[in-house]
């Protein structure tokens, strides 16, 4: 017997998975990729959550569906933010059947908790994302399995109902019972996994649209940096740190410059292509002004190898204009 399980690498979904496993039974853990989860490296993490209780690791990348089908578009609107929260499960689930088929796994799992997110996870967006997904009784939670309708893995017998859990709300008490009850460690404390959900992230991706057309490959841009809008419409992007300017320096994106300071130390930035002179000439001044550079001489900016001279602002405040987040 194997089931396919819904994992974020969260506490949640490792428990989830782990009721299951103790019950004799195989579970594929699938991480579905919509490209706007944490901007850190989790792959490690997922992979010991896995390794401790037992579960095999597949990662499933949906980035370009997930642009097109969801994420502009979605049935049941937004959350508070730019997180279409509901569509999103039923694509995941959609996707996880998907793998379950191809797998000849015959349900799914997922560490969903009943009430513990107000909009995607009351009893009637559980049942929404079901019949979207066409899961009804496929999908078994068994963190609130006592407080749902069984499925079809408990009613065949496959899983013993009296040994899965009856969590609802909020509280993470009895979740970290059961960590130590089977000795869990590392796991991570909860949290906003999702970008979508941040009311910053939400101001870039609404500014971003309302000027070009939003592509898999603008993703990893969005993650990292300060975000401006120039006078005459280039977005310019420039790191805060020496991490994210590491971040910025690997972005491969042909429709931005990648800028860089000659001779003096500076912050890495990014400038879309189809900046004008003029936005060429601010961009250069915004990036001097995150610099030491004195405002009473000139410098100069490399724009993938072309040239822009160019002097800082006398106080960063003068920046606020352009400033997105």
């Amino acid at each position: 017997m194997k089931a396919v399980a819904l994992f974020s690498g969260g506490l949640d979904s490792t428990l989830a998975m782990k009721l299951i496993i103790d019950q004799g039974i195989d579970v594929l853990a699938v991480n579905i990729n919509t490209g706007f989860g944490s901007t850190k490296d989790r792959l490690d993490h997922m992979q010991n959550m896995c390794d401790q209780v037992g579960a095999e690791l597949r990662i499933i990348d949906i980035q370009s569906e997930f642009l097109q089908e969801v994420l502009f578009d979605p049935k049941h609107g937004y959350g508070k933010n730019f997180n279409p929260c509901i569509d999103c499960h039923a694509k995941m689930f959609a996707v996880a059947k998907r793998i379950m088929q191809a797998e000849g796994a015959s349900f799914l799992v997922s560490g969903e908790v009943l009430g513990q997110r107000p909009m995607s996870q009351n009893k009637d967006a559980l049942q929404t994302v079901l019949n979207e997904s066409n899961c009804d009784g496929l999908l078994l939670r068994p963190m609130s399995a006592k407080l749902l309708a069984p499925t079809i893995a408990e009613q065949n017998g496959w899983v013993d109902r009296e040994k899965l859990e009856g969590i609802s709300g909020r509280s993470r008490d009895r979740q970290l019972e059961l960590a130590k009850e089977i000795g869990l460690e590392d796991f991570e404390s909860p949290g906003g996994g999702c970008l979508l959900t941040d009311e910053n992230f939400a101001k870039k991706m609404n500014d971003f649209i309302k000027h070009d057309k939003f592509e898999v490959k603008d993703i990893p841009l969005m993650k990292f940096g300060r975000h401006l809008r120039l006078s005459d419409g280039a977005k310019l992007v420039v790191g805060r740190n020496q991490e994210e300017n590491g971040y910025l320096q690997n972005i491969n994106n042909d429709k931005y410059y990648h800028l860089k300071t000659i001779g003096l130390p500076g912050p890495h930035a990014m400038l879309s292509k189809n900046a004008s002179q003029a936005d060429k000439e601010l961009a250069a001044k915004i990036v001097l002004t995150y610099c030491k550079a004195k405002d009473d001489k000139t410098y100069t900016i490399s724009f993938d190898g072309d040239e822009v001279q160019g002097s800082p602002f006398a106080s960063r405040e003068d920046i606020q204009p352009y400033t997105i987040m």
